[in-house]
Parts: structure tokens; C-alpha cells; sequence
């Protein structure tokens, strides 16, 4: 499940369902906010100090109780509810089979740096332990984040990824009249890999953080000081 910016108590720009404790908003709202999730999810969820790396953690493993510094959770326990907190970026949620779920937050920095196959990685380590013998269907769903039409950047950002992979130039769209300014498709690099890693069953849900015309969701690139939605997954019982 992913949340959107409504109903919650936060005031001002971070209004009003604003789940990150590190935007400047008030920490008593936030905890009113986080106390309305909760009534939604299975159990508390895992919250991670995000930084636009490449780190998974094993959530089967910690102490879920502390906030650790990663941008990618794996775990194998039914109803263990892992947290990615956004407002551009993509939250990517990812399973294989019924067994085996993880989840990332991934910007362009991390999606370069290849968190990606780094939680693929993960979690192919977890289907090993579990002594999986039949192959698991791989999926991967990427929530709500910035669409190519508002995703400007520049030529860091072009090169970080045409220069290792040069199929993924059809993935920016040239700003007319803007030298070394193109426009990003930021789901569809993040599709590509998925493809590339072997994860055919790979979609995006196609809204847009800065262009969504009923302004659901927090957006960075739009408003600068701003809060972060949630994008929340479990596994179900077995």
C-alpha cells in the first residue's frame, strides 16, 4: 500500500499526512500520523534512515525496534511490514513467489549506483537459505514517483546511465532549446533494469508525484520543504 498527502493532522507544506521525522515538521504530528497508519498494518512498521545508497538490510535479523541506515529491506517472515518513505522517488516493491519480499527506495543516484541488483541480490540470498527448490516467480511494482514529463536533469544524470549502458539514451528525451538538459524517464530506467536482472514482470503504476492532477502525494522537486509519503508491504500468512 502506498499513502497519499491526505488525512493526517501535519499543517503548513507538510500537509497534512506527513510520515518522515526528518522534513522539520512537528515530531507530535508525525506521531499522530503514524499512529493512524498503524491501525492499517498487520504489525509496526520498520523504518529506515534513507540516504540514496545501495545498502540492504536483512530484516529478519534486527532489533525492529531501531532505525538503521539503508535504502533496501528483504524478509521472509510473514507480516513483518517494511517501510519506504518518498516524494519523488521511486518506492520499488518486490517479490519472489509468496516467500520472499523486498522493497527499496531508489532516486537516480541509487538506481545508478545499482540498488536494484543489490536487493535482488538479497533476496536471492534469503531464497537460498530457505532451501527453495522449484523457481519463484519474480515481481517488482514501482509506486508513485516523478514522471519523465517533469523530471529535468542534466548531463551527470545522462551520463550515469548511457555511458555504462547506451540502449537506456531512448530513456531521455532532449529539452529543445536547453543544451546537456534532458527529460528523465526515471521508472522506465528502473524497468530496464529489473528487465536486465531478470525480473520480466515488472510495472510501473504510472502516477506522477509533480503532475498528479488531484495533488495527492508529497512532491520535493515541486514544493522544496515538503513530507513523505509511505509505501508499506508484508507477506501474508503462509
Amino acid at each position: 500500500m502506498s499513502t497519499t498527502r491526505f488525512g493526517g493532522v501535519s499543517q503548513g507544506p507538510y500537509g497534512s499526512f506527513n510520515l518522515g521525522l526528518h522534513v522539520g515538521d512537528d515530531p507530535t504530528a508525525v506521531a499522530q500520523n503514524r499512529v493512524r497508519l498503524r491501525q492499517a498494518l498487520p504489525n509496526d512498521p520498520i523504518w529506515l534512515n534513507q540516504v540514496h545508497g545501495t545498502r540492504v538490510l536483512d530484516a529478519d535479523s534486527i532489533d525492529v525496534s531501531e532505525i538503521f541506515e539503508a535504502d533496501a529491506m528483504v524478509t521472509s517472515q510473514p507480516l513483518r511490514v517494511l517501510a519506504i518513505q518518498t516524494a519523488d522517488c521511486m518506492p520499488i516493491v518486490m517479490t519472489a513467489g509468496q516467500e520472499i519480499l523486498g522493497v527499496a527506495h531508489a532516486g537516480w543516484r541509487g538506481l545508478a549506483l545499482g540498488v536494484i541488483p543489490a536487493l535482488i541480490g538479497a533476496m536471492q540470498q534469503k531464497e537460498v537459505q530457505g532451501g527453495q527448490r522449484e523457481p519463484l516467480q519474480w515481481r517488482a511494482w514501482i509506486g508513485p514517483c516523478i514522471g519523465c514529463a517533469a523530471f529535468e536533469v542534466g548531463q551527470d544524470v545522462y551520463d550515469a546511465f548511457v555511458s555504462p549502458n547506451p540502449e537506456c539514451q531512448s530513456l531521455f528525451l532532449p529539452v529543445w532549446g536547453a543544451p546537456h538538459k534532458w527529460l528523465c524517464d526515471l521508472p522506465g530506467l528502473a524497468l530496464y533494469q529489473c528487465q536486465r536482472f531478470g525480473i520480466v514482470s515488472a510495472d510501473w503504476c504510472g502516477l506522477c508525484t509533480v503532475d498528479d492532477a488531484e495533488g495527492r502525494f508529497f512532491s520535493y522537486r515541486k514544493q522544496g520543504s515538503t513530507g513523505r509519503m509511505a509505501t508499506l508491504a508484508w507477506l501474508d500468512k503462509a
